[in-house]
């Protein structure tokens, strides 16, 4: 097929090349059936914006990607950053930039960070969902405005978000249930550790591993499920105020990164060792807790490959027109104290 430039749909569409630019841009001040009749013609003649060209033309960013994710929690959360901007660095002969709009942590200030993010007209919005009550909305009338939304880390249902990357919530709680029975005799007693219920990626997780555990484990049983909301002090005194009064608890499962406190609360009370814990995720800070054996196994979700294809998906799509996969779902990993060396996130930064 000939390459078709935008002379080329101008003609074919009847419009000027100036509303085939906006069109083809995600600009303002177009009739919405205009663009998308361009759109419709641009893809049906194969039309592939030359963006590095463009770019050295323009001078500025062509294809603006904005980042809305936590600061607390900054483990996992810094490793979904720097995944985003290593893969956005590659694509800088494009003329990519990342608009990062961090917020304090999920379902505190994401709505207003993501409001912040929209006055700046980027084509791709990149968040992860604390509240997807409140932000639902506010995705919508971005996808409304042509601005595409990837929830990252976790979701939100029934919104009109373009697409999901996330590590498999489900497979991650079967594979923690599995683990968690290995490591005791039946009928045990454990209980979870959570961040909210009201965000989808906890919800689920602990909700497959309620559901398997009893099956893995013979008579076993899950006493209670604590929401700590990812604050650390906030966790810390209610898994204290657990083990005080659970003393039947033989294992926890930490369903998200704040497993820290989690690891204190134990020590504080003197139960290293005696109370099984399977945890999520992976930094440096874990590993005298795997060393000791207060940490038995972690469930990795590959945060910094979440960012990495994140950007891929949002660059491939804005570039090449390529479709966003409605989900997009990473396998999880176990990590344990003897391949501790083999995941990035233990490795010195060089």
């Amino acid at each position: 097929m000939k390459k078709i430039g935008i002379p080329e749909i101008a003609r074919l569409a009847n419009v000027s090349i100036g509303t085939v630019d906006r069109a083809l841009h995600g600009r303002s001040e177009i009739n919405e059936g205009t663009r998308q009749r361009v759109l419709r013609i641009a893809q049906e003649n194969g039309y592939r914006p030359n963006l590095a060209a463009r770019a050295l033309v323009v001078g500025g960013p062509l294809i603006k990607v904005g980042l809305c994710i936590p600061r607390e929690v900054h483990y996992y959360f810094d490793e979904v950053r720097e995944g985003v901007v290593a893969e956005a660095r590659r694509y800088q002969p494009l003329g990519v930039q990342v608009i990062y709009r961090p917020f304090e942590r999920l379902g505190v200030g994401e709505t207003e960070k993501f409001q912040e993010l929209l006055r700046t007209h980027p084509q791709v919005i990149v968040v992860c969902p604390g509240d997807p009550q409140r932000l639902a909305p506010l995705i919508n009338k971005a996808e409304l405005q042509n601005i595409r939304v990837i929830c990252v880390s976790s979701d939100v249902p029934g919104s009109t978000r373009s697409s999901v990357v996330c590590a498999n919530q489900m497979a991650s709680g079967h594979l923690a249930a599995e683990l968690m029975s290995k490591f005791l005799a039946p009928r045990a007693a454990v209980a979870i550790i959570t961040g909210s219920s009201a965000t989808e990626d906890h919800r689920k997780k602990v909700q497959a591993f309620s559901e398997k555990f009893p099956q893995f484990s013979p008579c076993g049983r899950v006493l209670e499920v604590v929401e700590g909301h990812d604050d650390k002090d906030e966790t810390f005194q209610k898994v204290y105020a657990l083990l005080q009064r659970q003393s039947a608890l033989a294992g926890l499962y930490v369903s998200t990164a704040n497993c820290l406190p989690v690891c204190r609360a134990i020590g504080a009370l003197g139960l290293d060792g005696k109370i099984r814990l399977v945890t999520t995720d992976l930094f440096k800070e874990m590993i005298p807790y795997f060393e000791k054996g207060t940490i038995l196994a972690s469930i990795h979700q590959r945060p910094y490959t979440q960012g990495q294809v994140s950007a891929r998906l949002a660059v491939d799509h804005i570039a090449n027109g390529r479709p966003l996969p409605s989900s997009y779902y990473l396998t999880p990993h176990v990590a344990m104290r003897s391949i501790l060396q083999v995941f990035r996130e233990t490795r010195p930064i060089k």
